[in-house]
């Protein structure tokens, strides 16, 4: 099976599948995907996509980004649904280049973490609720997107280093974005020289701080998102290969 899904305009389609828990189980392959924005889809990448039998699509952007980037293409049996999960809109490319990277970031996902507890649990029930093929996304696949990719991946049972290394896999995709984000805004200077990064120390400190504030990822899940043992045993079922 494959990791990276290529795509002529997408650079960071990813499945999620593969991944060994704790308990010596395996995620499924080609159930659950993540991806940058999928308004970019059209052409080969559209039949590529639809090949996929992906059957819903959550979209974690704000509403802003849709009306100004649009939306994936509508298709007969595809679900869509905009859950955006994060509450404080900040610009990367303003980033203060004197700023430890890293622990800014992490303090932005642990905002989206504390604000974003309605949307974040939604979408856990939205993984949950069906066996057929899922993608998240957001702009790019890296923040908003690897936030919930590394929820997901602790509530089913996979370690900590699978789950660092699997957020870093965008930074195959880095220059690619960066040059995107130049094409996008020719006027601008791109100030944050950390644009595009996704270094594994990000989730590191971002599930650390999870555990330091609410016991672990787990406990997280139940006691702000409102998530409980029910809803988590079906994440398990539904994206689980083996006995449990």
């Amino acid at each position: 099976m494959r990791r990276h899904i290529d795509f002529q305009r997408l650079h960071n389609f990813r499945d999620l599948g593969g991944y060994r828990t704790r308990d010596g189980r395996t995620v499924r392959w080609g159930r659950l995907y993540r991806s940058d924005a999928l308004s970019k889809l059209q052409g080969a990448d559209w039949d590529r996509f639809l090949s996929l039998g992906i059957r819903t699509v959550i979209d974690l952007r704000y509403p802003w980004e849709i009306q100004a980037k649009g939306r994936v293409p509508g298709a007969e049996g595809l679900a869509y649904v905009n859950l955006s999960v994060e509450h404080r809109p900040y610009d990367q490319a303003e980033i203060d280049p004197d700023l430890d990277p890293w622990r800014y970031l992490a303090d932005r996902y642990a905002e989206v973490a504390l604000d974003g507890a309605e949307e974040l649990r939604q979408a856990l029930e939205i993984i949950g609720s069906e066996s057929a093929p899922q993608v998240f996304h957001c702009a790019s696949g890296k923040d908003r997107t690897g936030l919930l990719a590394g929820l997901v991946l602790s509530l089913l049972g996979v370690a900590e280093d699978a789950i660092a290394a699997d957020f870093a896999l965008t930074e195959l995709a880095t220059e690619r974005l960066i040059a995107d984000w130049k094409a996008a805004h020719p006027d601008r200077t791109l100030k944050w020289p950390g644009y595009g990064r996704a270094p594994e120390e990000v989730m590191r400190l971002f599930l650390s701080d999870l555990a330091s504030t609410y016991g672990s990822v787990h406990d997280y899940a139940l006691k702000h998102l409102g998530a409980d043992a029910t809803l988590i045993s079906r994440l398990r079922t539904q994206l689980l290969d083996g006995a449990s």
